[in-house]
């Protein structure tokens, strides 16, 4: 009697942590545990989306002053994405000044983010596979170039389960002026549970649509009917098993009955102060809506969602971070729009106690050329060898450089840093061993990582 009621416990914790359905063998055998001790319970992702400039903002080159107008070295002189023009060695449009007790140069486009540079770790030696938005977005969120395989969100919350019922795991807020280019499978599940893909919530207005049940009908009988819903469902699913997307509709549906309860108290902010508002610059432009956004994001991740991102850039070109027509014009509006919200985020997590417990990072897809899209051109074009993202929070060591691209700005050439030691990364401060979360797929075990990756050990703490 007594390992009967263990196991019915058991069950009942296995449905919370999202366990039922499954259809592969490591959902049903492997999940939800870390692999080891965490440091980081949940993360946040800010994307730059169209790929901010390394040498503009945190990858400051004194040498593009002293060769500004020359022309990059011809064996240094790769192929140019898109057939675009090369242009003259640029130096930064802003200056680079120190920030807090490290001294970590960072660029005038981000004076706030600058203030707390003994919590960042700036790794300056990132490169990765595309030159292409599309693709490179894709990358950055799933490891691959190509479209089909589940993004990092997925995998933490298949190899974590979520740590609140009433909301999802996986929370994606995009731009108002629109997504990645590449779409969908930026926060797609893959080949894996539907369940685990991102829940996108909307930019502007009423963050979640369509929440509130019919007026006309209360919460018992919406339960009585969804009662009746899942049995037909399961019914139908009995003899069908492996129907992953009608096994995920059935949760979709709970989740969403349970939402009802908790989601509007969530993306509520008039329950917030005037001064945090204040401070995440919502109310007044050019900050209202990166603001808002980085507000619902930390009230979602102490709220126990596990994975949240948000995109900076919306659409395509000058609309993003892709700042081919001007550095200037481009990266100052874009810059203006999260430096404030960012450092509020950074600062607010730390008086709430859950900067120790959240991992925090940022970055785009790639980065931008040393040198001018042509003469007198003062934008520039997209480099992915060699670029910067930077992390923040649990697990991290604070004020700190990794890696290096070379005098120019132009590649990684000191403790190279590959996409995939990204996501290694950020599995492991989630307590995840890149190698050994997997998940059988088509007659192989599947990675985030697949065949590469390494956690990048001299940021930790």
């Amino acid at each position: 009697m007594g390992g009967g009621f263990t196991g019915t416990a058991l069950a009942a914790m296995l449905a919370q942590g999202g366990f039922p359905n499954a259809t592969n063998a490591d959902e049903r055998q492997n999940r939800p545990q870390p692999h080891f001790a965490p440091k980081a319970e949940r993360v946040i992702f800010l994307m730059m989306n169209g790929a901010p400039s390394q040498v503009d903002t945190f990858d400051f080159k004194p040498e593009l002053k002293k060769y500004a107008g020359k022309e990059l070295p011809a064996d240094k002189n790769y192929i140019n994405s898109g057939g675009r023009r090369v242009g003259y060695l640029t130096p930064e449009w802003r200056p680079f000044r120190p920030g807090g007790e490290s001294g970590l140069l960072i660029s005038d486009y981000f004076p706030e983010v600058r203030k707390h540079a003994d919590k960042l770790a700036l790794v300056n030696s990132c490169h990765t596979d595309s030159h292409a938005h599309g693709s490179a977005l894709v990358a950055m969120n799933t490891g691959k170039t190509f479209i089909g395989r589940p993004s990092l969100g997925s995998w933490a919350v298949y190899g974590l389960g979520t740590e609140n019922q009433n909301l999802p795991g996986y929370v994606v807020i995009l731009d108002k002026r629109g997504g990645p280019i590449s779409g969908q499978p930026n926060w797609s599940s893959g080949f894996m549970s539907a369940a685990h893909q991102g829940t996108l919530f909307r930019p502007t207005g009423n963050p979640i649509l369509n929440l509130e049940r019919a007026k006309h009908m209360d919460r018992a009988s919406q339960r009585a009917q969804l009662d009746l819903l899942a049995q037909l469902n399961e019914q139908h699913l009995s003899s069908r098993q492996g129907n992953d997307e009608l096994a995920t509709r059935i949760q979709s549906y709970e989740l969403a009955f349970r939402m009802q309860a908790e989601a509007p108290e969530a993306v509520d902010l008039s329950q917030e102060s005037k001064s945090t508002l204040e401070a995440y610059g919502v109310g007044k432009q050019p900050t209202d809506e990166y603001g808002r956004n980085c507000l619902i994001g930390r009230r979602l991740l102490e709220r126990g969602v596990r994975f949240v991102q948000l995109y900076s850039g919306g659409g395509h070109l000058e609309e993003t971070w892709d700042a081919h027509e001007s550095i200037e014009k481009n990266h100052g509006q874009h810059a203006a729009e999260v430096d404030q919200p960012i450092a509020a985020l950074l600062a607010d997590l730390q008086e709430r106690g859950l900067l120790d417990s959240t991992l925090i990072v940022w970055g785009g897809e790639f980065g931008r050329m040393p040198f001018s899209e042509g003469k007198d051109a003062p934008g520039r074009n997209h480099n992915p060898y060699g670029f910067t993202m930077w992390f923040a929070g649990a697990g991290i060591q604070g004020g700190m450089r990794y890696g290096a691209t070379d005098e120019f700005g132009f590649e990684a050439v000191q403790d190279r840093v590959h996409l995939h030691d990204i996501h290694a990364t950020i599995l492991h401060v989630m307590g995840l061993d890149h190698e050994a979360l997997t998940y059988f797929h088509q007659g192989r075990k599947e990675s985030l990582t697949d065949v590469g990756g390494k956690v990048i050990h001299g940021i930790l703490s």
